[in-house]
């Protein structure tokens, strides 16, 4: 190859190029342009300071995420807290709800001078500067409201013992079966357990029937339990005051709710077989201050 040079005075030159000179020539070319780019490449590339800021905002974003999740779960942990206390406030008050119920009737109270079914009427202005309450203080006030429920409710016990009349008394006095039909078909005391075969104790008695029919309250109180439990299937409990409670098993259906007030001859719950048992029939149970006794005498006083 033949590469022809011409100067300014006119004079020119012929050079003959090797094909190994070409290559030398391409080479220095290409790493002219590599070298180029690769200057060019350091001119725009970030700075390495950059990235130590970035990263250091990344961790610093990580730091904020992990407080707003500890923060959420704290929150969430207060709030259940609350939530706790709050069950506990309304468990209370329906409990003084049904003792102050049968207070006012005990007092004979005219219909609409005093009434436990509806709320308190209060009222007034709005405070200036009122302002939410925080979590902390919300909690202390749920704290001191739950101990003025409870004083309260040990004063109204006392003051029911000192309203209650004869009348009040035969009303919450213990008689009678828990059956308007039936037949006594397991006594009080020890047994043959039906189920496993084996002698057992048997804490109260029981009254088989039709399934489906009356099971009734065999005096005056509130109920204090109306639900499913182990062993008795669909029962209620009936409190009664001095230290009584009944309590009826194996119901097929359930009339009464927790917190009702219940005369004597009420209709409770319908006979059934729920639970432990072998066909339908009532498990009849007394609890004198907090101890099992023998319901029989009880019966005989009707």
């Amino acid at each position: 190859m033949k590469l022809i040079l011409i100067r300014k005075s006119g004079l020119n030159r012929v050079v003959n190029l090797r094909a190994g000179h070409i290559g030398l020539a391409v080479l220095a070319l290409v790493g002219g342009l590599a070298a180029g780019g690769y200057g060019l490449f350091r001119g725009i590339a970030p700075d390495p300071v950059d990235q130590a800021v970035i990263a250091s905002w990344k961790a610093g974003v990580d730091d904020q995420q992990m407080m707003l999740e500890e923060i959420k779960a704290r929150s969430q942990a207060e709030s259940e807290a609350l939530g706790k206390q709050l069950a506990q406030v309304q468990a209370r008050l329906m409990r003084m709800e049904a003792l102050g119920q049968r207070m006012v009737e005990v007092a004979d109270l005219g219909e609409g001078e005093f009434s436990f079914d509806e709320p308190a009427a209060v009222g007034g202005p709005t405070a200036s500067g009122s302002r939410a309450m925080a979590l902390a203080d919300l909690e202390r006030s749920f704290s001191r409201l739950n101990m003025r429920l409870r004083d309260r409710e040990n004063e109204l016990a006392i003051l029911e013992s000192l309203l209650a009349d004869e009348e009040y008394r035969d009303a919450v006095a213990l008689e009678g079966r828990p059956v308007k039909w039936g037949w006594l078909s397991s006594p009080f005391g020890t047994r043959v357990d039906p189920i496993t075969g084996q002698r057992a104790w048997h804490a109260g008695m029981d009254f088989a029937g039709k399934a489906g029919s009356d099971v009734i309250a065999v005096a005056s109180g509130v109920v204090t339990f109306a639900g499913e439990r182990s062993g008795y299937g669909h029962v209620v409990e009936i409190n009664h005051g001095d230290g009584l409670l009944t309590r009826y098993g194996h119901h097929a259906s359930l009339k009464v709710k927790t917190g009702e007030i219940v005369k004597r001859g009420e209709v409770i719950g319908t006979m059934g077989s729920s639970g432990r048992s072998t066909g339908p029939h009532v498990h009849f149970e007394v609890e004198h201050n907090g101890r099992k006794v023998n319901p029989s005498k009880y019966l005989k006083r009707t």
